[in-house]
């Protein structure tokens, strides 16, 4: 009997962690069962999907359901119930686990749903289809499903498991090529955070750090690019978290990077110490701060010392080694515009590396749900249940912010003009109405709507600036023409740059000198003038009157921004 274990992914890149530990702790504890994967994005066609799963010819099929992807199976659901209406189809994950009669009732194409964590509960679903004595659905726990008779049953919830049972799964690299590992080494959440379903779980369970260690030398061993601890807090444990980060730091080999999602304010001297000395890139950090209002905070049972959190993000960012990303909802209890101004200036004030902008997600099974009516919540009714409006919110508030998040994305995440916002922020009160004030610029132009090129967004930005600021014309379109050079090796040059102001006699003589001295360019000793020339950069910024050569083999390891100087040079 074949089972396909169907994933539908966010992302090309990403990977679906419970599909394999499904199928790895069904080979352990369902002998026999031919357990196969089958992943997908939501960008691919349904079609192509719907005849991929045909031809697999499986007689069970299983779906991994989450808010990016519910509609999207949902459809592929009653469309493969058509073509094999004699195939049971079973659904699960956290978009299914907590309403799960509902489920069935709103899709009768659908046998059962597998509630919450899954190994044991399909291990036992695989049992149960192989005719296994003493398994039956009705003494299955951690499922609901139709009997024969179309009633729905509800058995219980499972009991969670050991987390050192669960199999390791990446055995065989090469299914994995060019994709984000995900890993845990811990399941649940010591908090109570309203809006999370991780709330959901107190049993906090952490996989034993010897098998950890086994684990993670084996994707530094492989060259992993990149591991995705799916964590919910990963220092909630300090001394787990410390012995991850020193055995990651003393077997570092220059490749993996690690990130990990963190509570800022729990981080203890030992861990900012460890942290503070590791390579540039081997490790990035996501810190959800949420909000820093207080009454917001406590009223959505969130623990949080931003006092704390502030002063472990400016110490991280002072070395300079690790990649920091900052996290706020919008939507949120007693948060109004003034209020999350405020907040979006806090962490901004912060520097962190990506500043990501979400909108709260009112899912089901959360306390948030449960609390709608008070807060006056009105959300979308699909997934992913984003919030519309709130009593604190309204509708309009709501656009105003997605005009501001398109903005923090733009310009601020790409990391592409660090300079010019820096010295933007000081024309403004906050940098919220700066963003506020890009977003109104875009609306009134039009430019929403639109596909830009890279380019186009420095010509776009100068535009605003010339609008706002006309006197501050030259010295922000030099500093877009820095912020540019800084990432791209330019073949030609962007109009928004103006005329180039070294002249060929300037630059042949810089060369030459260079191929002969070394004096800005050492590490070049193997490249005549030519090759030089055709890897570096160099920019004369009339208004500082200086000369600077942007070198692109020198990048900095975590911004990627070449490396610069200044030349000495008679104009």
């Amino acid at each position: 009997m074949k089972i396909l274990l169907a994933a539908v992914n966010a992302k090309y890149i990403h990977t679906n962690l419970a599909v394999c530990s499904l199928q790895a702790y069904a080979g352990e504890h369902a002998k026999g069962a031919d357990v196969e994967i089958a992943e997908y994005t939501i960008n691919q066609q349904k079609d192509d999907i719907l005849m991929d799963i045909y031809r697999r010819g499986a007689d069970i099929l299983c779906f991994s359901c989450y808010i990016w992807n519910l509609d999207y199976i949902e459809e592929l659901v009653r469309d493969m119930a058509k073509l094999r209406p004699d195939m049971p189809i079973w659904l699960g994950g956290p978009e299914v686990s907590y309403d799960a009669p509902d489920v069935l009732a709103r899709l009768p194409e659908v046998t059962g749903v597998m509630k919450g964590e899954g190994e044991e509960t399909f291990a036992g679903l695989c049992r149960c289809y192989q005719g296994c004595e003493g398994e039956s659905l009705r003494s299955l726990r951690g499922i609901a499903f139709r009997d024969t008779d179309g009633t729905v049953r509800d058995n219980p919830w499972r009991p969670v498991m050991d987390l050192n049972d669960v199999p390791f799964v990446y055995h065989h690299m090469e299914m994995f090529r060019n994709k984000i590992i995900y890993y845990e080494s811990s399941r649940g959440c010591p908090f109570s955070c309203s809006y999370c379903l991780s709330s959901v779980d107190k049993q906090l369970r952490f996989r034993d750090l010897g098998t950890v260690r086994r684990e993670l030398q084996f994707f530094i061993d492989q060259e992993v690019p990149q591991v995705k601890f799916v964590d919910r807090t990963f220092n909630c444990r300090h001394e787990h978290a410390a012995a991850i980060w020193k055995y990651i730091a003393e077997h570092d080999r220059g490749i993996t990077n690690f990130h990990f999602e963190v509570a800022a304010d729990l981080l203890s001297e030992e861990e900012l110490e460890i942290l503070g000395s590791m390579r540039p890139g081997l490790v990035q950090l996501e810190i959800g701060v949420q909000s820093t209002n207080p009454d917001t905070i406590r009223e959505i049972r969130r623990t949080m010392d931003f006092g704390r959190v502030r002063r472990a993000v400016e110490r991280i960012r002072e070395k300079g080694n690790i990649h920091q990303h900052l996290d706020l909802i919008a939507g949120l209890p007693f948060e109004d515009m003034e209020s999350f101004a405020r907040s979006f200036d806090d962490v901004y004030a912060l520097g962190p590396e990506q500043l990501q902008l979400g909108f709260l997600k009112v899912l089901k099974g959360s306390y948030m749900e449960e609390k709608k009516q008070e807060y006056g919540l009105v959300y979308k009714s699909r997934p992913p249940y984003e919030v519309l409006y709130t009593r604190w919110l309204s509708y309009e508030d709501m656009m105003r912010l997605k005009g501001i998040e398109e903005m923090v994305e733009v310009y601020y995440n790409s990391r592409q003009f660090t300079h010019t916002l820096e010295a933007l922020k000081a024309e403004y009160p906050s940098a919220f109405l700066m963003y506020d004030g890009l977003a109104g610029f875009y609306e009134e132009q039009g430019f929403g709507q639109v596909q830009h090129k890279r380019s186009a967004r420095y010509e776009i930005l100068l535009r605003y600036i010339t609008a706002k600021f006309p006197e501050e014309e030259e010295r922000f379109r030099e500093l877009l023409t820095y912020d540019y050079y800084l990432r791209e090796n330019a073949k030609s040059r962007p109009e928004f740059a103006g005329e180039y102001k070294v002249s060929r006699e300037v630059l042949r003589t810089f060369y030459e000198n260079e191929e002969s001295q070394r004096r800005y360019l050492p590490a070049y000793k193997d490249y005549d003038r030519n090759q030089m020339r055709k890897m570096t950069h160099l920019e004369y910024f009339a208004q500082k009157g200086i000369y600077v050569l942007f070198d692109y083999r020198e990048r900095n390891a975590l911004s990627r921004d070449a490396g610069t100087c200044r030349v000495e040079l008679n104009s």
